[in-house]
């Protein structure tokens, strides 16, 4: 790449969430926001190669964007002479301190991830707003139709502002719940990352994972003293850090027990280290992400697998399991239980789940391999069957078809 393709590049991931977030309180209207930027960033990839990079891109693109949206609103002309004129009057201001523009960004991240839009559009609308991504990307990300994918980013545009959605940050009362919502969002962008569905995508999607974790520093450079904010962006580096020893050269999903960790990122595992222990020195009680760090954590401070502090895991995901009752932390805490108590035990725990996990496949995964263990071949095959008839990742579907083969 060329020193300005780079700078555009460099302005696009820097600056596209606080230009749109700028614009939307400004014009109070995503749509405009959206395309005024986007405009923004086609005339500077047009003018910057021969006027050369402004020592502002932000600024630049900023006040671009906004005469993109004034030009607009005049060929519209949907709004009342009065409305129109209270914004043009603002459209040669000069830029606003970093600090405002930064709490436009949080302002659009909760619009985005308000709770009246579904999950799935929140994390569309996500990418789209705040990530910068295109439709057409989004659209590959989770294997829907581009034209599909549109439609549901602007009927989340339009409920917005049918709803009146208020764009700003929310209550001290209702923060920790929305906070709650964002992280959601983003933790599902990153695990579709970290295990891609579908036989047509690669099975590690680092493009997603690294917005993923973009997105959740930027929150907490905004947040910096919510430690679940904290604890998700440990969660991410930490399992980040294992992407390289996951695939093999045959393109099979490597277990944990065989990965070679010294191909794991050292820089991202001390980083994810300093994070837990930043929050285990506040002697605040720990949230559902906090306390996955730390296994995650315990996990990449071991040596290989049998240098695993087994007892200290099993303890974290019995305090995970008093903030996340959930059927799925049960069966976690099962592997662990299998290492201290052996597979037997492990094995009556998890079949008591089989009513609410039945079309879970790490269910029927955990299942062949306690299985397996425990000498029963036949059961170890048809439970492998159930994995694989349900996992949607290629490479996982070879590292079960290749262990349920070897079993005879």
């Amino acid at each position: 790449m060329t020193g300005v393709e780079e700078a555009i590049t460099r302005a696009h991931r820097d600056e596209w969430a606080r230009v749109v977030a700028t614009l939307t309180r400004r014009f109070g209207d995503l749509d405009i926001a959206e395309e005024a930027a986007a405009e923004a960033f086609t005339t500077a990839v047009e003018r910057w190669p021969s006027d050369g990079v402004p020592p502002g891109p932000g600024a630049w693109l900023t006040t671009t964007a906004n005469r993109k949206a004034i030009d607009r609103i005049r060929r519209e002309n949907k709004r009342d002479d009065k409305q129109k004129e209270a914004r043009m009057a603002y459209a040669d201001d000069p830029p606003e301190p970093l600090g405002v523009i930064d709490d436009d960004r949080l302002r659009l991240i909760f619009t985005c991830c308000h709770p009246a839009l579904a999950l799935e559009t929140r994390v569309a609308l996500t990418l789209r707003m705040v990530g910068g991504l295109t439709v057409p990307e989004i659209a590959r990300a989770f294997l829907v139709a581009e034209s599909a994918m549109g439609q549901r980013i602007t009927r989340a545009k339009a409920k917005i502002k049918a709803a009146r959605i208020p764009y700003r940050v929310p209550s001290a009362e209702d923060l920790p719940s929305r906070v709650s919502g964002v992280l959601a969002a983003l933790f599902l962008v990153f695990n579709e990352g970290y295990l891609a569905t579908g036989a047509d995508t690669d099975p590690l999607r680092h493009d997603l994972t690294a917005e993923a974790i973009r997105l959740t520093r930027l929150i907490r450079a905004l947040l910096p003293e919510d430690g679940e904010v904290t604890g998700l962006l440990a969660l991410m580096l930490l399992t980040e850090a294992r992407r390289t020893a996951r695939i093999s050269a045959n393109g099979e999903l490597v277990a944990l027990d065989e990965q070679d960790r010294g191909a794991w990122d050292a820089d991202l595992i001390a980083e994810g280290h300093r994070l837990v222990r930043e929050r285990l020195a506040t002697g605040v009680a720990p949230g559902r992400y906090q306390i996955l760090a730390a296994i995650n954590a315990v996990h990449t401070s071991a040596r290989d697998i049998r240098d695993t502090d087994w007892t200290q895991i099993l303890a974290l995901y019995d305090q995970l399991v008093r903030v996340d009752p959930s059927p799925i932390v049960a069966l976690n805490r099962a592997i662990a239980v299998a290492e201290l108590d052996g597979p037997e035990v492990a094995l009556a725990a998890v079949d008591r789940l089989d009513d609410r996990l039945a079309g879970y496949h790490p269910f029927h995964v955990t299942r062949a391999d306690l299985l397996r263990r425990l000498g029963r071949s036949a059961e170890s095959r048809a439970a492998y069957d159930k994995a694989i008839a349900l996992a949607g990742n290629t490479a996982e579907t070879a590292y079960l078809t290749r262990r349920r083969d070897q079993l005879r």
